[in-house]
This record gives C-alpha cells, sequence and structure tokens, in this order.
C-alpha cells in the first residue's frame, strides 16, 4: 500500500470516523454513510483516485452503493460502500466523474436508486413502462413471456 493510501485512510479515519478496512493487503474498503457520502468522495479524489470504474448497488439488510476507485497514476483501487436511507437517494457523482452519468441510470433502472442532480436520469435497460426495478429482493415476476 503506497503512502498516499495510508495518509487517506488516516485522514477519513480522523475527520470522518469512516469504518475502513484493508482487504488482502490490496484494497481499501470504506463504508460510509449516505450524509458523508460527497465529503469521503471529494478526499478520495483529492488523493489522486481518479478514474471510477464501477458503481452498482447491493441489498443486504438495507440497499447500498458500492463504488469502485482507481489511482491511474499508482494502480490502486478503492472500494466505497454507502448505505442508503430510506428514501434511497445519494448525491450523483456526474460533476466529478463524468462516467457516473451511465452507470448511475443503470443502478436507477435495477434498483430504484434516485441520484440527488443527475442531469437525466431515466430508464437505461428496461422500457420506460416497466414497472418495478428487477435487482431488488422486494421485485416479484408475475409470469414469463
Amino acid at each position: 500500500m503506497s503512502k498516499t493510501c495510508e495518509n487517506l485512510i488516516f485522514e477519513l479515519k480522523a475527520e470522518y470516523k469512516q469504518d475502513i478496512e484493508i482487504i488482502e493487503n490490496t484494497q481499501i474498503a470504506i463504508h460510509t454513510e449516505a450524509s458523508k457520502f460527497l465529503d469521503v468522495i471529494k478526499k478520495v479524489k483529492q488523493y489522486g483516485f481518479d478514474f471510477l470504474v464501477d458503481l452498482t448497488a447491493i441489498e443486504d439488510d438495507v440497499l447500498s452503493c458500492v463504488y469502485h476507485f482507481m489511482s491511474l497514476t499508482t494502480h490502486e483501487m478503492i472500494r466505497i460502500k454507502v448505505k442508503l436511507n430510506e428514501k434511497l437517494e445519494i448525491p450523483s457523482l456526474t460533476k466529478y466523474w463524468l462516467a457516473a452519468n451511465v452507470q448511475e441510470r443503470e443502478a436507477y433502472d435495477l434498483f430504484g436508486i434516485n441520484f440527488i442532480g443527475h442531469p437525466d436520469l431515466k430508464r437505461i435497460l428496461c422500457p420506460d413502462d416497466f414497472l418495478g426495478h428487477p435487482l431488488r429482493k422486494d421485485f416479484k415476476v408475475e409470469k414469463r413471456r
């Protein structure tokens, strides 16, 4: 792990009291609440994690967004997991990473997550008249075509 990552971990723990784990000495996993999300994201970008690799969602006890960022300089990866509130809202990252546009639309379509500030949040995979969000645990398939 680089000195940059060590400094980032130290700063996030000190400022935001984040739950941070190191996975097999190769990847940092930051668990945060939606209220601290943008502050953590800005800090991660400031430390050189300039490429949004992936954005998805998982549903355990609550729905969470999972982001993977990479430093194109050091090739290190960081994962950020954000627990969503009951409104399933989280700020959009489109003004920080243009790649977030399509990935947020996919998470909106399949999980029903509302990305606040997204410039064109609409379905991307399912038809516009599709009811529900097919990757949610509470989604029921009535019949197969």
